[in-house]
């Protein structure tokens, strides 16, 4: 079952800061000139916590140090201003347990269709994968697992959800928060806050302290499964802190499913039977993290596709790679880079851009047949994995520690800066790409398969700073 928690968020004093100059994109999606304009808008944006400037004397963190010797980095630095911050009443926790309704409403990319995305955040209990409670649908990097650990660690604070996705078609959560019989339908209360970021998404988060209410919720989720939509990396590294926790606090850290009689005995089944006035909370502050939920069957979901654009190759030469790749793919040279031309393909399709032109890829289903026999036929379907064992291993022969470790990949949301990329000569080839559906999502996920690295790209991102989980 999952388990959600209301919590005591850290906010930003609106008083104090103007709320647009001091929230951010989440810290993956930071690039360094997104990092120095927010650094330049506010001595108070939340940049500095997530993705701080690093100097050239940093040293290690703490635990890689002689004893003895005292760390200063990016992570000690993050837990100086989260604390000056505190102090100062920039940020100030609140009063009571809460959790927060949250809509997004935005003109999805490349289009002028404007949608609106509804959840909430809440605090979500930390499970294994092998419990069957979270699944999780790509691959991780083992080095932004190591980044966000010491960060968290310095901390002990999450300044940033994770975004889950749930299933319920009777619309539960938003009926309760947002007073609609639909949830297409307007929110019947204004919000608390209303905040408008730089792509123009409008981000609005009521705020909901009423017991009754949070029980119901807490009630609702119960029988939920849950899938990581975006946050994998910070989810794997909050689960393997709270083991570490756990052993030190001597309490347990379930891996496996509760028995009838131990969800019978379970906290959040005690929070149905205790008077609206008790809320559930964590057996300790670390068996959980700050998510947001949305509903999968709910309007206002979108899924762009992650591109990806190959450099580094010195003997590459585009005029081989379309005779080796002819050998799988039937290919129709293209007078520009229009990814339209994907969408006009009903099955799998790549637009490979380079130097000479640009060339629609589309499988010989004999010929990769004998590629894929080892993958389920969930996996078959998925362009990205078509795209990362056809094209990048067997025909660009990068293998699975370069693309791990970035060494001649590199993955873009926007498809005319990775054009750009290979127009300039900073790149070999660039793959443009279908998006991944939301059916699919689902089908690998609770099938306990993966996808490669950055196959998601679930638009808009959820902003960083609306709340802070302080667990101290």
């Amino acid at each position: 079952m999952a388990q959600i928690y209301p919590f005591r968020a850290l906010r930003y004093d609106p008083t104090r800061v103007r709320m647009e100059d001091v929230v951010t994109q989440p810290y993956d999606k930071i690039s360094p000139e997104m990092q120095g304009r927010y650094y330049d808008r506010s001595p108070y944006n939340l940049v500095r916590v997530i993705l701080g400037k690093r100097r050239p004397d940093d040293t290690d963190p703490q635990e890689f140090l002689p004893l003895g010797e005292r760390a200063h980095n990016v992570y000690t630095r993050a837990a100086e201003y989260l604390h000056e911050w505190r102090g100062d009443g920039i940020l100030r926790e609140e009063a009571e347990p809460a959790l927060y309704g949250y809509s997004q409403t935005y003109t999805v990319p490349g289009t002028s269709t404007v949608q609106e995305r509804r959840g909430f955040i809440a605090l979500g209990q930390l499970y294994d994968y092998a419990e069957r409670i979270v699944y999780r649908h790509e691959q991780t990097f083992p080095k932004h697992k190591s980044d966000r650990l010491a960060l968290f660690k310095a901390t002990r604070a999450y300044c940033e959800q994770i975004y889950m996705l749930y299933s319920d078609p009777a619309f539960t959560a938003e009926k309760l928060i947002f007073g609609v019989s639909h949830p297409s339908e307007p929110a019947s209360a204004p919000a608390d806050l209303s905040i408008t970021d730089e792509y123009g998404v409008v981000h609005r988060v009521w705020r909901l302290a009423d017991p009754a209410l949070i029980n119901l919720i807490v009630t609702a989720m119960q029988d939920k499964k849950l899938i990581i939509a975006d946050g994998h990396h910070r989810y794997e590294t909050s689960v393997s802190y709270a083991k570490e926790r756990s052993a030190q606090l001597r309490l347990p850290f379930r891996t496996d499913r509760l028995s009838a009689q131990e969800e019978e005995e379970s906290p959040s089944t005690a929070a149905d039977q205790t008077p609206h006035g008790q809320l559930p909370t964590p057996a300790y502050p670390e068996a959980a993290m700050m998510m947001t939920f949305v509903n999968m069957d709910a309007p206002g979901i979108t899924i762009l596709p992650t591109h990806r654009v190959i450099f580094g190759l010195d003997d590459f030469s585009s005029p081989d790679f379309l005779t080796r790749a002819s050998q799988f793919f039937i290919i129709a040279a293209q007078a520009s880079p229009d990814t339209s031309a994907l969408a006009d393909v009903p099955g799998t399709a790549f637009l490979a851009v380079t130097g000479d032109g640009n060339y629609l890829l589309t499988p010989k289903a004999e010929a990769v047949a004998g590629a894929f026999k080892d993958l389920s036929p969930r996996q078959q379907q998925l362009d990205v994995v078509q795209l990362h064992r056809m094209l990048l291993h067997q025909l660009l022969g990068l293998d699975p520690d370069s693309i791990r470790d970035l060494r001649n990949l590199r993955y873009v949301r926007e498809a005319k800066e990775a054009i750009e990329d290979v127009r300039t000569g900073n790149a070999n080839i660039a793959f443009l790409i279908k998006p991944v559906t939301l059916d699919q999502i689902k089908e690998i996920s609770f099938s306990g398969e993966l996808m490669p690295q950055k196959s998601t790209d679930f638009y808009p991102k959820l902003l960083s700073g609306l709340a802070i989980y302080a667990l101290d």
